[in-house]
């Protein structure tokens, strides 16, 4: 469960999102689409907490994180950037936010995508 309660975020004077009120329920299917500069992307940096709101809470469960460091919300983003490490490998970059949380499932991850690529590989040839 994903709520965004009364949110503004400003820049300067400039207010970019005002008196946002979201429920994402538990489960449920949710996408922002909107034009460019709507504020889909700063919404999305205020719940991983890029960015702190002016007004407002956000709460991931039960829990407010309006004030919560990023690295302890436990919530990824990807960038819409395709070259966010570009000296990286595929995995690499699959990989780095477990890496940084010295996560156990890193192995896992480098298996699955091995046998991925084995399986395409038989597939065109």
């Amino acid at each position: 469960m994903v709520k965004f309660e009364n949110i503004e975020i400003k820049y300067g004077d400039f207010v970019a999102i005002e008196n946002l009120n979201l429920d994402i329920k538990e489960g449920e299917f949710f996408t922002f689409l909107g034009p460019s500069g709507c504020g889909k992307t700063t919404s999305l940096r205020a719940l991983v907490g890029f960015l702190s709101p002016s007004k407002g809470k956000v709460y991931v469960g039960d829990k407010d994180v309006t004030n919560l460091p990023v690295e302890k919300r436990n919530i990824g983003m990807v960038f819409q950037s395709y070259a966010l490490f570009p000296t990286m490998s595929v995995y690499d970059n699959i990989a780095f936010g477990m890496k940084v949380k010295k996560h156990r499932r890193q192995r896992s991850i480098r298996k699955y995508m091995k046998l991925q690529l084995r399986s395409r590989l038989r597939n065109h040839s």
